[in-house]
């Protein structure tokens, strides 16, 4: 522990203590950290044998940095190791008719979770923003008439409990990856949570968006990448799948895929599956 600028750091871990380079080390020679190691908020381990890097407490994951693979489970439908599970369906929910239909034809093709928005955020106040607590009832009779998991977005903490009611997993939207106080309510509901990354978000902030999930109370959390905004408007979005084995590298929570939100176009959708 030290003081710079009048700022106490703790350090709360050290990452990546080499036992097979260091098979004797005993830590006699861990020496106090001067301000010169530091840089950009990483302390170095300089010539402690065997420490490569200290972060500060504010920068380490608690509770989502455990590296062992999870499977989460929304009504019985796995995301995790040995699970290959496809979540489809409408962006929004128009009707009650459309909905069941688009639920028996998706299980027909081998979907195990729908998706649909109750609750919409548009970028115009103006747009079809969703048919509310209606659209939910249609989720629950489509799950009724199809057998699919419902998997559905929650935009207000004042909606929490009537959305959890009907959902089997809740939806963070891009929009919404960095409200936090939404975020620590979603982790309070008790059901599983599928994060979507921010349309501009860095992997770091993704990642610190399901810990406040996490602390919020729950860590089963569902990572999904969704594109990224970016310069060329031949698609929507940049789809980074680069982040998909960076966050393998960071987390053991599962990542899932959406090809839909990145591409904008359905004929672009089955190539990008492949």
């Amino acid at each position: 522990m030290h003081e710079e600028d009048s700022r106490e750091v703790r350090i709360a871990g050290v990452l990546r203590i080499d036992p097979l380079a260091n098979p004797t080390y005993d830590g006699s020679t861990l020496r106090p950290i001067i301000p010169s190691e530091t840089n950009g908020g990483q302390t170095l381990g300089g010539s402690s044998p065997g420490v490569s890097v200290i972060l500060p407490e504010e920068r380490v994951l608690h509770l989502v940095g455990e590296l062992t693979p999870k499977t989460i489970l929304a009504d019985q439908v796995p995301f995790g190791p040995g699970s290959f599970s496809v979540i489809a369906g409408p962006c929004a929910v128009e009707s009650e008719e459309q909905l069941i239909a688009s639920a028996q034809r998706l299980r027909t093709a081998g979907a195990v979770a729908l998706r649909g928005g109750a609750f919409k955020p548009r970028t115009s106040p103006y747009s079809f923003s969703g048919l509310g607590a209606a659209g939910l009832e249609a989720l629950s009779a489509a799950r009724e008439a199809s057998g699919l998991a419902i998997v559905t977005e929650l935009l207000d903490p004042r909606d929490a409990e009537l959305v959890a009611d009907t959902a089997d997993m809740v939806q963070i939207g891009s929009r919404n990856m960095s409200n936090y106080p939404l975020l620590r309510e979603v982790g309070q509901l008790g059901k599983p949570v599928l994060l979507k990354r921010g349309m501009s978000a860095t992997v770091e902030e993704f990642l610190f968006a399901a810990e406040h999930v996490a602390a919020g109370g729950s860590d089963q959390i569902v990572l999904c990448e969704r594109g990224l905004r970016h310069f060329d408007s031949s698609v929507r979005n940049l789809l980074d799948l680069s982040v998909v084995p960076v966050l393998r590298e960071r987390t053991g929570l599962p990542v899932v895929v959406d090809p839909s939100h990145a591409a904008g176009r359905a004929a672009l959708v089955p190539p990008l599956m492949s």
